[in-house]
């Protein structure tokens, strides 16, 4: 993840362990999404806490590569991993959880929902993107889980908002979706292709509003920081709000709304990417 204010909003699980689990199956969702199911009995001893889970996902780049992971990621064990050669290091990524059951048809279940740039087939896809293209049921893959960076404040009710761009769109889900049913505010986010737009389980309080970017090749962020300021001219300054996605998106819009009025302590917000910046 890149800047964030997550060490003051984080809450941490009760216990982090390495989870070695396999694909039950994977699908397309929409033309910028997949879905793959993990599960396996190391998955018992996952605890859901709801809204914006994430955790470490670790996916093999050959036979047994997963064997020589650390059980735990702290600094120390983080070197050890950057010291494997790459061509045995195991590509790490962070993921939120985007769904998950308990009582599966063989067991607990999580879903991890993967934002599709690039092509598999062609080669143009990262690796995260390709594997989640490409998977198939048996695969192993491991996961640390990091808990929850964003937990509305009891102490302070009133109306929220939220911003998020596609890489976030599992984030903000699982956040609406925990939200208590008398939450209040709004929502946006930003999505390349109208296609993408589904149902969110939300509040009947939060208004949520899909931005579909006019350019599906330009860079994510713009399209909903722009909807979302000029949304907030006409709306109560929120007491609490939350943004994740590109790096400028989080940071544009945190400052819009320290400049409205938002206590800088109620803003939650995450970079989970840079966008490549022109010369």
């Amino acid at each position: 993840m890149a800047r964030t204010n997550a060490a003051q909003t984080r809450v941490k699980p009760d216990k982090s362990e390495l989870l070695m689990l396999h694909v039950v199956r994977r699908r397309r969702l929409s033309p910028s999404f997949a879905r793959v199911t993990v599960g396996g009995p190391d998955l018992a001893r996952f605890t859901a806490m709801g809204g914006d889970q994430w955790f470490r996902l670790f996916l093999p780049v050959a036979e047994g590569t997963l064997a020589r992971l650390p059980n735990r990621l702290d600094t120390l064990a983080y070197m050890r991993y950057l010291a494997i050669a790459k061509t045995e290091r195991p590509v790490l990524r962070n993921y939120t959880v985007a769904a998950f059951r308990a009582g599966g048809e063989n067991g607990p279940e999580l879903d991890v929902d993967f934002v599709l740039h690039g092509s598999a087939a062609d080669g143009t896809a990262g690796p995260a993107a390709t594997w989640a293209e490409t998977c198939e049921p048996g695969d192993t893959v491991a996961i640390l889980d990091e808990g929850v960076l964003f937990t509305p404040p009891v102490d302070r009710p009133g109306p929220l908002a939220l911003v998020a761009d596609e890489t976030a769109l599992p984030a903000l889900a699982g956040i609406l979706a925990s939200l208590p049913p008398d939450a209040t505010g709004n929502a946006f986010v930003e999505v390349p292709d109208a296609a993408d737009v589904r149902v969110l389980e939300a509040p009947a309080g939060i208004e949520v509003q899909w931005v579909v970017r006019p350019d599906p090749y330009a860079t994510p962020g713009y399209a909903v920081l722009t909807a979302a300021i000029e949304a907030s001219a006409a709306s109560v300054v929120p007491v609490s709000a939350w943004v994740a996605g590109e790096q400028s998106l989080a940071a544009a819009m945190r400052r819009h709304w320290v400049r409205i009025g938002v206590d800088k302590r109620a803003i939650s917000f995450t970079g989970y990417w840079r966008a490549p910046r022109s010369r």
